[in-house]
C-alpha cells in the first residue's frame, strides 16, 4: 500500500426496496467497515463510500406491489437503511443515493461521453411484452417454470430455488408479472456496451496483473472471460430510472448496473470538491467491496466502462465474500427469510458488537458460511464475555483492589511477563498482516489471541494468592494486564468499535495510537475510570425467542405458497385414469435413519405388502400412523430413497398451515379397494 497517498472504498449499493439483513452485513459493509477504520487508526488518508440504489426493476415491483410511487419506497428504505448503518457503526464519509440530483447529471454526462465518443453499439431484439399494459417487461416482471427445476414460480433473470441465472426466453409458459397475460415478443432498440472489444485487454489486467485478488474473485472472472463476452445493454425500457440522455427516447432509461456504480463516483462528488483526486489521481487506490452476485459487475463490467471513458483510475483490488446463509437455508428477501438489521437494534440493544464480532468470526470469506443463533449465543458467551470481558474486568477489578484503582508501576520483569509483552507486539504485526491481504476472519482470531494471552497470564499469574506476600510482583502483572487491555482497545476497535469505546471509558483514557500499542500504551500512575462489564451473558430464553420467530416465519412461508400455488393445467379423464389409487393398511412404520422428513411404511394392499418411503416423519411418529388406512399411488415407478426402495406414494392433504393429513376412506374397506 505503500505506493499509494489515499485509499478509496467503496460498499455495494443495496437496493433501497427493504431492510438490510446480516448476509449483506456478513458480505459487504461490516468488512467494509473494519477497513476503512484500520487505515484511519493507521494515520493514513481514506473514504468510506456508500449509498442506495434507487433506481431498477425491484423497486418498481414494490412500489406496484404497494399501490405507491417508487419515490416512496426509496424515501421509506433510504432512510431505514442509512439509520441501520449509522446504529451498527458503519463509519461511511458519505452515504448517498442514486435519485440525487448530482448523481442523475453525473450518471448522464458519462454515457453521453461514451456515446458520443461511440463506445456503444445500438441494436435491435426481441424482447417481451406485454400489450395490456403497454409496456416492455424487464426480466423481473415475467414468471415461469424455471427449465432446469421445474419451479413454477421462477423469474425472467433467475430461479431463486435452484439458483440459475436464466433469460427471460428459456422460461416455460412464460406470463407477465403485470397483468398475468402471456407477453408476445416484441421489437425493441437499445445501446449495448460491446465487452468483447475489451476481453484481450481485461484478460491481461485481470488474469495476469491481478494475480494477487481472492481465489472466488479471480476464479469467476476467469470463467466468464474464457467463456468469451458479449456486449451487455446499457439501456432498457422501463418507467423508472434516470432517462437515456438522447433524443427520441422516452420510455427508456439507464440499465441500473450501468448507473449504479457511477453511484460511487457522484457519492464521492458531494463529498468533497476533491472529488477527482479521488477518482483520477493514480496515487489513489479504490478497493470495492462487494457480495459474489457482484464479482461480474465490478471486475469486469465497471472496469470496462472505465477504460471506455479513458480517465478514471481502475480498481486495485475486489475483496468480494461469498453468502451467508441462515440456520442452513439460503437468506431470501422475498420470503421473508433474513434477520434484519433494524430489528436486531431493537432486539439486542447495545450489542451492535456482539453482531459485528460474530459476523466477522463466520465471514463466508472464500465459501458460503452459515449463521446460527444458537453459534451466536455461544460466541458471545464463550468467548467475548468468558475471555475478552473476563480479562478486563479481573484486571481493572484487581487494579482498584490491590493498588487504588491506579496503573502501578512495572518491578522486575519474569521470562513469563516478557513473553507477554512480545505477544502485543507480535499479535498486532498478525492483526496487520491479515487486515492488508482481506483475511478479516484471521484478523479478527489474532486480535482474540491477545485476550486470550492476558486471560491466561492472569490466571496463570493468580496476583489475588500473593497481594500480601509479594506487592511488587502482583504491581508488574497488574501493569502487564493493563498494557494488554489498553492496546486491545486499539486492537479490538476495527472490529468492534462501541466495546473499545467503554473499554476506553473504564480505563479513562484516550484512544491509543495504532503505533503507541504495547508495553507502554498507559502511564504508571494513571487513575482508572469506575470501570464494568464490557459483554453481557446472553441467556437462552432470548435466543429462543429468536429461533421461534424463525419458526414461526417458515410456518407462514409455508402457509402462503400453499395457498399461492396455481392450478395445474387440466389432464384428461384418460390422463387421471392411468393412476392406479388403491387402499392400503399401514402394518409397520418406522423412521428413516439419519433422516428428519422420512419415514417408512409397510403397507398391506391386499395381494402384497410394499414399502413406501414417506416425508411425513416430522409430523407423526410411527405409533401414530401404524394401523391407519391410507390411499397410495400404486403404479408409480419405483425409487431409491436413502438405499430404500420406494414403491408407491401415500397421498396427504396440506392445509395452509403445512400441517398434513391421510387422504383415507370415511370408514374401514378391505386393503387393495381402488380409490375411482
Amino acid at each position: 500500500m505503500s505506493e499509494f497517498k489515499r485509499t478509496l472504498v467503496t460498499t455495494a449499493l443495496p437496493y433501497a426496496n427493504g431492510p438490510v439483513h446480516v448476509g449483506h452485513l456478513a458480505g459487504v459493509y461490516v468488512p467494509a467497515d473494519i477497513y476503512a477504520r484500520y487505515l484511519r487508526l493507521k494515520g493514513e488518508e481514506v473514504l468510506l463510500i456508500g449509498g442506495s440504489d434507487e433506481h431498477g426493476v425491484p423497486i418498481a415491483i414494490k412500489a406496484r406491489k404497494e399501490g405507491v410511487s417508487p419515490k416512496a419506497i426509496i424515501d421509506r428504505y433510504h432512510e431505514m437503511i442509512k439509520q441501520a448503518f449509522a446504529e451498527l457503526g458503519i463509519s461511511f464519509d458519505v452515504y448517498s443515493r442514486t435519485s440525487s440530483p448530482v448523481h442523475h447529471e453525473l450518471a448522464s454526462d458519462f454515457f453521453k461521453k461514451l456515446h458520443d465518443d461511440g463506445k456503444f453499439v445500438q441494436r435491435s431484439s426481441m424482447q417481451f411484452y406485454d400489450e395490456a399494459a403497454k409496456q416492455f417487461l424487464p426480466d423481473r416482471y415475467i414468471v415461469g417454470t424455471c427449465p432446469h427445476c421445474g419451479n413454477e414460480r421462477a423469474y425472467g433473470d433467475q430461479c431463486e430455488a435452484c439458483g440459475t441465472s436464466l433469460n427471460a426466453t428459456d422460461l416455460i409458459h412464460p406470463l407477465s408479472a403485470i397483468t398475468g397475460n402471456v407477453p408476445e415478443l416484441k421489437e425493441t432498440t437499445h445501446w449495448y456496451l460491446p465487452l468483447d472489444e475489451y476481453e484481450n485487454w481485461l484478460k491481461e489486467w485481470i488474469l495476469k496483473e491481478h494475480e494477487e485478488w481472492k481465489p472466488n474473485v479471480y476464479g469467476q472472472c476467469k470463467s466468464w472471460l474464457d467463456s468469451g463476452l458479449q456486449p451487455r445493454a446499457v439501456t432498457r425500457d422501463l418507467d423508472w430510472g434516470i432517462p437515456v440522455p438522447l433524443d427520441d427516447c422516452e420510455g427508456k432509461v439507464l440499465y441500473v448496473w450501468f448507473d449504479a456504480p457511477i453511484g460511487y463516483v457522484s457519492a464521492t462528488k458531494e463529498l468533497t470538491p476533491e472529488w477527482e483526486t479521488y477518482w483520477k489521481d493514480p496515487e489513489t487506490r479504490i478497493v470495492h467491496f462487494i457480495g459474489k452476485d457482484n464479482i461480474v459487475f465490478h471486475c469486469i463490467i465497471f472496469p470496462a466502462m472505465l477504460k471506455a471513458e479513458g480517465t478514471y483510475n481502475l480498481p486495485d483490488n475486489v475483496p468480494a465474500n461469498e453468502f451467508l446463509n441462515l440456520e442452513g437455508e439460503k437468506i431470501s428477501t422475498t420470503r421473508d427469510w433474513a434477520i434484519w438489521l433494524h430489528e436486531y437494534l431493537v432486539d439486542f440493544k447495545d450489542k451492535q458488537d456482539v453482531l459485528r464480532y460474530v459476523l466477522t468470526a463466520i465471514a463466508p470469506e472464500t465459501k458460503d458460511s452459515d449463521f446460527t443463533w444458537k453459534d451466536f449465543q455461544a460466541r458471545n458467551n464463550n468467548e467475548l464475555v468468558a475471555i475478552y470481558g473476563n480479562f478486563v474486568n479481573r484486571a481493572l477489578v484487581l487494579t482498584r483492589k490491590y493498588h487504588d484503582n491506579r496503573v502501578p508501576a512495572r518491578g522486575e520483569v519474569t521470562e513469563r511477563d516478557k513473553e507477554v509483552m512480545e505477544e502485543i507486539n507480535k499479535s498486532v504485526e498478525r492483526v496487520e498482516m491479515c487486515l492488508n491481504t482481506f483475511h478479516f476472519r484471521d484478523a479478527l482470531r489474532e486480535a482474540m489471541g491477545l485476550a486470550r494471552t492476558g486471560n491466561k497470564y492472569l490466571a496463570d499469574t493468580e496476583p489475588w494468592k500473593i497481594a500480601e506476600k509479594e506487592p511488587d510482583r502482583v504491581a508488574t502483572v497488574l501493569n502487564v494486564c493493563l498494557q494488554v487491555a489498553a492496546s486491545l482497545s486499539t486492537l479490538m476497535e476495527p472490529f468492534m468499535p462501541f466495546s473499545s469505546a467503554r473499554l476506553r471509558e473504564f480505563m479513562a483514557i484516550d484512544p491509543v495510537a495504532w503505533k503507541d500499542m504495547g508495553m507502554n500504551a498507559v502511564a504508571a500512575g494513571h487513575a482508572l475510570g469506575e470501570g464494568g462489564l464490557l459483554f453481557e451473558k446472553i441467556e437462552d430464553k432470548t435466543i429462543q425467542m429468536q429461533v421461534d420467530r424463525l419458526e414461526e416465519k417458515k410456518r407462514r412461508l409455508a402457509a402462503r405458497e400453499t395457498q399461492s400455488a396455481p392450478a395445474k393445467e387440466d389432464v384428461s379423464i384418460d390422463d387421471f385414469g392411468r393412476m392406479d389409487i388403491r387402499v392400503g393398511t399401514v402394518v409397520a412404520a418406522e423412521k428413516v435413519a439419519k433422516t428428519k422428513k422420512l419415514m417408512r411404511l409397510t403397507v398391506d394392499m391386499g395381494t402384497e405388502q410394499r414399502t413406501v418411503v414417506s416425508g411425513i416423519a416430522e409430523q407423526f411418529s410411527p405409533e401414530e400412523v401404524t394401523g391407519k388406512q391410507v390411499c397410495v399411488v400404486a403404479n408409480l415407478m419405483p425409487r431409491m430413497l436413502k438405499g430404500i426402495e420406494s414403491k408407491g406414494m401415500i397421498l396427504m392433504a396440506e392445509d395452509p398451515d403445512g400441517k398434513l393429513s391421510f387422504v383415507a376412506p370415511d370408514k374401514a374397506v378391505e386393503p387393495g379397494a381402488i380409490v375411482r
